[in-house]
């Protein structure tokens, strides 16, 4: 590269021109200033805008400079940027000697990239507490680095007039940092100060409405005095108090309607969180990253009870919005952080929205005027083996794509019912929504209607294809019957296992360990517990855990100690261990004798219930998952000796994993005073082994030595990396989820790729 020179462009006679075509997360991300800046300094002249595929540049010069600029634009790009493909043509020179950043030109594809939100930069905290700047306390900042981005724009190409902000007028500073290419906030796009931008309102019963400053303090007091503020942030609304105070969270799991549910929570600051909680390598890199998550952590103190009943754990973040950072400045320096919601409702986005479906929750509302287009909660991850695994993918994530190992045709697939995301297809790219929640309830059907059609929209999708799960009672599954498109329907457990396959960037067979509570067989069966031997375009079951009886069905589920009652009696063990449950326990034991109302489930979920239940962990629970998850909590050291099981047969097509020995030796511990710790221990040490024992039966019959492990039951730490231990022991290769979840949050992924790769070979 040679030396850097002036603005004026080089001699006609000695110049060349190209086209760069950038496809990728370039829009909104501070691309086409850093394309300036590095032209200009390479002494080329030319242009950069944004249109519908990314951005696109043109350079004239010095035949080399030109040549090395890809590289160079590679190494000088922009935090938040993502170039996926960069493509070079030749052109024309026009003899320009200048170089210059052009409007945006609309056109009827579609290939560019929203970025995700992002959290407030160093730069942008730096000014917001500094009191000689004009944005000091100003809870709005934000830079080309920083701030909303995926939940504020309408359409593209992203610009302000396609943005929330475009109810916003600049002011002359604001404006003219706007149009400078050499400032830090050219064309970011929700740029505004307190002259021009969106301003706090602090509304409550029986009091005048507060503005600006006096909102923010007046909600710092309230939560101080053990208030609950519904706060507005960039997705939706929290629903904000002192983490401290017991009686105030008492008082929010009674109006929020949450018994148990675990409280997330904001901290001030690292050092706040380090206090409470063990964080390893992966763990800080995830809290200190933009994207900002909730981690789910050990707690190493205790905590008002409220916060995370039953758990060893809390799920912390740290602040992502400049509103946050003054709240925790000068409030509680932990704050319960939860999703402004009752029960399994959506997040509430509007103002509207909140001060009616919160009333009554909170005590105030912290508003403001910039509107969110598209809500998006925040994102869990949890450690599982060292990496950062999604629980929750939405805020931050949403709308970065997971990378296919294909090419897809466009093809649009809609989930599953509980946990709901969606997924569209462009190219070499899976774009997943942001989480939607559980289909049971209204607001979340509106909102998968909602975000199909914005996702479609922005990605300029046309879908050939509509991938869907085999339940014909999902409402996903409805949506689908009902859409017109030509169909593709995809096995829950085969979609869990291509989810991870996908993700991984495979695309050959793999023996595909899928453990979740309950989906639906290809003849309707309650499969759960399954080992496949898998690929994209199909799968055979080599195996499953024990089927085990559900009586009562779906109540069986709400209460665990019904299962508990139905492999004691599979086991050939009396009911003596649930005595406690009384009458009932009688009425469960007829339904039993008699095999009625009481359908048969290889779900892995169903035996974590049923070990929770009989040492007595959770007889009933209040949320999917709460049994499993306390019994995870409960295990003690992670050396333990597995109990017994067995896996009968001769090699041939099909096997099954026989747990009852296990049950047997777990009545006889208990009988004997065995504390829950240890059962808990043992019990996740069975399963692992009785995973590794499965993958080596199957890889006896097929050759294979990959294990993709995919399904709720592996967001258990735990279970996933005794898992994967023994396996990785045994000369198999893991591959693990790391970009979607493992929950039924990732399952759309899995529907596409089987989809895409189906369409493929046809």
């Amino acid at each position: 590269m040679s030396a850097s020179r002036s603005a004026a462009g080089p001699t006609p006679s000695a110049a060349v021109r190209r086209g760069l075509r950038v496809r990728g997360t370039v829009q909104g991300v501070g691309f086409r200033p850093a394309v300036f800046r590095l032209a200009r300094q390479a002494g080329l002249s030319g242009i950069v805008r944004n249109d519908s595929e990314g951005v696109w540049i043109e350079l004239e010069g010095p035949p080399e400079e030109v040549r090395d600029f890809p590289a160079l634009l590679r190494a000088g790009a922009p935090p938040l940027a993502r170039i996926d493909a960069l493509e070079v043509s030749e052109l024309a020179p026009l003899g320009e000697t200048t170089f210059r950043v052009t409007a945006s030109r609309e056109g009827a594809a579609t290939a560019a990239s929203i970025p995700a939100d992002s959290a407030t930069c160093a730069a942008c905290l730096r000014e917001l507490f500094d009191p000689g700047d004009r944005r000091y306390r100003y809870p709005f900042i934000n830079c080309t680095d920083c701030g909303p981005r995926y939940t504020i724009v309408r359409d593209i190409p992203y610009d302000r007039s396609r943005t929330t902000m475009a109810a916003f007028r600049l002011c002359a500073p604001c404006r003219a940092e706007y149009e400078d290419p050499a400032s830090r906030r050219f064309h970011a796009e929700p740029n505004a100060c307190p002259e021009c931008g969106p301003r706090l309102e602090l509304s409550a019963p029986g009091r005048a409405a507060l503005l600006r400053e006096d909102a923010l303090a007046a909600a710092i007091d309230m939560l101080r005095a053990g208030q609950i503020v519904a706060i507005k942030g960039i997705g939706g609304f929290h629903l904000a108090a002192d983490a401290s105070s017991e009686e105030t969270l008492r008082r929010l799991r009674e109006r929020k309607k949450r018994p148990a549910k675990p409280f997330g929570l904001m901290a001030r600051s690292l050092r706040e969180i380090e206090a409470i909680c063990e964080v390893e390598a992966a763990a800080r890199e995830a809290l200190l990253s933009p994207r900002r998550p909730i981690v789910l952590l050990p707690a190493r103190a205790r905590l008002a009870r409220s916060v995370a009943p039953g758990l060893n754990e809390h799920g912390v973040m740290l602040p992502y919005a400049p509103l946050h950072h003054l709240l925790l400045k000068d409030g509680p320096p932990l704050l319960v952080m939860t999703s402004g919601n009752r029960s399994e409702e959506p997040i509430a986005r509007s103002d509207e929205e909140a001060l009616e479906r919160l009333a009554g929750i909170a005590d105030a509302f912290l508003l403001h005027n910039r509107e969110i287009h598209t809500r998006a909660d925040d994102s869990v991850v949890r450690i599982v083996a060292g990496i950062a695994q999604p629980v929750r993918r939405s805020r931050g994530f949403v709308p970065v794509p997971v990378r296919l190992p294909f090419e897809a045709p466009p093809l649009l697939a809609v989930g599953s019912q509980l946990k709901n995301t969606v997924c569209v297809t462009r190219g070499g790219e899976a774009f997943l929504s942001p989480h939607v929640g559980d289909l049971d309830d209204r607001g979340a059907f509106a909102f998968f209607v909602e975000v199909i059609a914005k996702m479609r929209r922005l990605l300029g999708s046309a879908p050939e294809r509509i991938a869907h799960d085999l339940h014909p009672d999902y409402l996903s599954t409805r949506f689908a019957l009902e859409s017109g498109l030509p169909r593709v329907p995809v096995q829950h457990h085969h979609a869990h296992i291509a989810s991870c396959l996908a993700e991984n960037g495979r695309t050959q067979r793999a023996i595909g360990v899928a453990f979740d509570g309950t989906g639906c067989g290809p003849r309707g069966e309650l499969w759960g517990g399954e080992i496949l031997l898998a690929d994209l375009a199909g799968f055979r079951r080599v195996g499953h855990l024990r089927a085990l009886s559900l009586p009562g069905g779906e109540a069986a589920i709400r209460e665990p100690w019904r299962v508990a009652a139905a492999v004691l009696r599979d086991a050939g063990e009396p009911l003596d261990l649930l005595r406690r449950i009384g009458p009932r326990l009688t009425s469960v034991a007829h339904l039993l004798e008699k095999n009625v109302a009481s359908p048969a489930s290889t779900g892995a979920g169903r035996w974590f219930d049923a070990v929770a239940a009989l040492c007595a962990v959770r007889d009933e629970v209040t949320y999917e998952g709460q049994a499993a998850i306390e019994l995870e909590a409960a295990a003690g050291p992670r050396e333990a000796e597995p109990f017994g099981f067995a896996i009968p047969g001769d090699g041939g097509a099909s096997f099954e994993v026989d747990l009852r020995p296990c049950v047997r030796e777990i009545a006889a511990q208990l009988r004997g005073g065995a504390e829950t710790a240890e059962i808990s221990a043992r019990f996740h040490a069975t399963l692992a082994a009785a995973v590794h024992a499965a993958c080596s039966r199957a890889r006896e019959q097929s050759g294979v030595h990959v294990v993709a492990l995919s399904g709720g039951c592996f967001q258990n730490r735990r279970l996933t990396e005794l898992c994967a231990s023994a396996l990785e022991a045994d000369s198999f290769e893991v591959l693990l989820h790391r970009q979607v979840p493992p929950n039924d949050g990732g399952l759309s992924l899995g529907q596409a790729a089987v989809a895409a790769w189906r369409t493929r070979e046809r």
